[in-house]
Order: C-alpha cells, then sequence, then structure tokens
C-alpha cells in the first residue's frame, strides 16, 4: 500500500546541528535522512498524553489529542529552547512550562502569554515531521532542509493485507543501529547463534550465498537451501528501509504456513536503537485466531528468547568491531548495506555543506 501524507512540514534544521551540517560519520551513526523510519508503538502514546522519545540522535516530544490524533514536535521550544516534554498538554498544541510558550501539533507557535502579539506566534519555528500510524507502531518522515516533503512510502504488504495477521515485537537495544541492520542482513548466523531455538536446527551450518537484485531492493540468499531454515532475506527500500525474512514452521505451529517477519532498525542515537519485528502469517477468519491464540500463549516467548540472543551478542560487540574484521563471502550482504548507507551519508553531508 502507498501512502501519501499532506501534512504541514517544518523546513529547519534540528538544534542538534543548528549552525552546521552533519558529517559524514555522524549521519552514518545516527542515519541517514530524507526517509521515513518507524518511532515506536503506537501505544507508548494515550490519548490526551504525550512522551519523550530519542530518535536518529534528536530529542522529540510525542504528544496525542484526545481525538487520537498525533504529532511529533523536536523538544526544543523555540523562545529559549527548555524542553517542551515538561510542559503541559493543552490538547492541540503543548505549552512550555519555562514562560508558557504555546506550540501547535504542527510546530507553529500559537501564543506567547507573556507578551500578546509577539512576533513569534503565527510562525512554524518548531520542527513537526509527518507521523502515519500502521500495524501497531508510529512511522515518521525525516528529511533535511533540502527535502522537507515527505518521500513516497509504500507500506510492507504483509502490514497492510487483510489477509495477513501481522504482530509487533519492539525493543530497545545498546548497539548501533547498523549493527541490528547487519545481523538480519546475515542469514548464516541462524544456524549457529539460534541453533538451540524451536524452529532453526535444520539445515546444512555450510553455504554459499549470492545477491539477487530487485525493483525495491535486493535478496540475499542460500544458493543451495531454501524452506528449511533462515536461508534468504530481502532488504526493500520503499520510503521506509524494512526486511521481509520467513522461516520455515512445521504444522503443528498452527495454520498460516511459513511463519515471516517484517524488520525494521531505527537510530536512537550513535549507540542505541529500536528494533522492531513484526512476526506474520497468511491466516483469515478461525485460523486468524487460532494463529493470535498460539502466539500469545506459547510462540510469543520462544521469539523473545531469539531476540535475546540477537540482543546479547550484538551489545557485546565493541563499538569499533567493524574497523578488525576478516569477512568472507558469507557476509556480501553486511557489506552490500554498509557500502550503500555510507555512499548516502557521504552525499547527504557533501549536500549540506554545498560541495
Amino acid at each position: 500500500m502507498t501512502v501519501t501524507t499532506d501534512s504541514p512540514v517544518t523546513t529547519l534544521t534540528d538544534a542538534a546541528t543548528a549552525g552546521r551540517g552533519r558529517s559524514a560519520d555522524e549521519i552514518y551513526a545516527t542515519g541517514v535522512r530524507n526517509q521515513w523510519y518507524a518511532v515506536c508503538p503506537s501505544g507508548f502514546v494515550a490519548p490526551g498524553a504525550m512522551r519523550r522519545i530519542t530518535r536518529l540522535g534528536v530529542d522529540w516530544l510525542l504528544f496525542r489529542q484526545a481525538n487520537g490524533k498525533l504529532h511529533l514536535l523536536e523538544d526544543r521550544c523555540p523562545h529559549r529552547g527548555a524542553r517542551l516534554s515538561l510542559g503541559k498538554h493543552l490538547g492541540d498544541r503543548v505549552a512550555c512550562w519555562y514562560h508558557g510558550v504555546e506550540v501547535a501539533g504542527d510546530g507553529t507557535v500559537t501564543s506567547v502569554p507573556a507578551l500578546p502579539g509577539c512576533n513569534l506566534e503565527g510562525k512554524q519555528l518548531v520542527a513537526s515531521p509527518p507521523v502515519i500510524e500502521t500495524a501497531g507502531a508510529v512511522l515518521a518522515y525525516f528529511g533535511d532542509a533540502r527535502h522537507p516533503a515527505p518521500a513516497e512510502l509504500t507500506l510492507p504488504e504483509p502490514l497492510t493485507d487483510e489477509g495477513t495477521e501481522a504482530i509487533l515485537c519492539y525493543a530497545e537495544w545498546n548497539v548501533g543501529w547498523r549493527y541490528a541492520l547487519e545481523n538480519v542482513l546475515d542469514p548464516m548466523h541462524g544456524a549457529f547463534l539460534h541453533h538451540d531455538s524451536h524452529t532453526m536446527a535444520d539445515g546444512d551450518t555450510q553455504a554459499r550465498f549470492r545477491i539477487r537484485e530487485t525493483e525495491r531492493g535486493f535478496f540475499f540468499e542460500k544458493t543451495d537451501q531454501r524452506g528449511v531454515n533462515f536461508d534468504w532475506v530481502e532488504l526493500c527500500r520503499t520510503g521506509v528501509d524494512w526486511m521481509d525474512l520467513t522461516i520455515p514452521y512445521p504444522p503443528s505451529a498452527g495454520p498460516g504456513g511459513h511463519f515471516g517477519i517484517v524488520g525494521m532498525a531505527t537510530p536512537i542515537d550513535a549507540d542505541r536503537c529500536g528494533v522492531f519485528f513484526w512476526r506474520y502469517r497468511k491466516v483469515t477468519g478461525w485460523q486468524r485466531d487460532t494463529w493470535r491464540f498460539l502466539y500469545k500463549t506459547l510462540i510469543e516467548e520462544r521469539h523473545w528468547n531469539v531476540l535475546e540472543q540477537d540482543r546479547t551478542m550484538l551489545e557485546g560487540l565493541p563499538r569499533d568491531a567493524d574497523q578488525a574484521e576478516n569477512l568472507y563471502q558469507h557476509d556480501l550482504g553486511v557489506v552490500r548495506v554498509r557500502r550503500m548507507y555510507r555512499a548516502e551519508a557521504e552525499k547527504q553531508a557533501a549536500a549540506q555543506s554545498g560541495s
């Protein structure tokens, strides 16, 4: 499903880089811009509530109106730079605790109580990225000053297909976002790290891999095994970057055939990330109810155990682990994705500097 948005966008450089451009290293560490990212589960912010988060190395304020409409503002009052997240929720706007300056959901200053008629009023002075909600998660577009308009967004089919049931699992890991992404672009680790898990004990522990291009990204897949273990992954770039993979499931695991995962990794800052894993199966009607019951009562705990194995391994990596590696053929997917994001980071840094 392709999504368009006509939400107003504030074309401001975020406060973290006010007065200077981000370097390629900073962009590479905290996420390339001009695309959509998953931000958090929708349940993080109830109607009438607000919550401070950090994403892409910047502090943000999420607040939801009583009618359910969600807004994302940079957590910085345009007056003196105080945190808006310390202020008051006023329905469709937020009042800064420091001097009462009121900011609407689109970043416009609506009132300066201490000086009515002040020239701040009526101006969009706070960054307010567009947001949408899908499959239990909030997605936001993070652009730079040259690309304020949201990129065209095509959501992953398993999250929008009425014949597919997708269940979101979210966690925050103390590791850079690229390592979390690279972990999924490395199918071979499933046969070793997850060998004792309930679904990844089968198949050969030796394999050859290839990269296969697609219109929306590329597959990294085993050439000599399919439908046995974690045998392939597809990286898709459809306005938001996401990964798709399947793991074979026995009939005893209930209806729906193979078990699929849609994954996304979002930078919190250079050393932390949020990981989103939607577990899905193609089921409808009573089979959907059966699958959801089995998942919640039996399978979910096992899947969290698998994620804990990933988290433990990745959080144990030194920050500069990628500076002292000796890679081999199984790492083609990792090399490909690193080169892709590094090239984008350098391109965006050069555009900011005008070079």
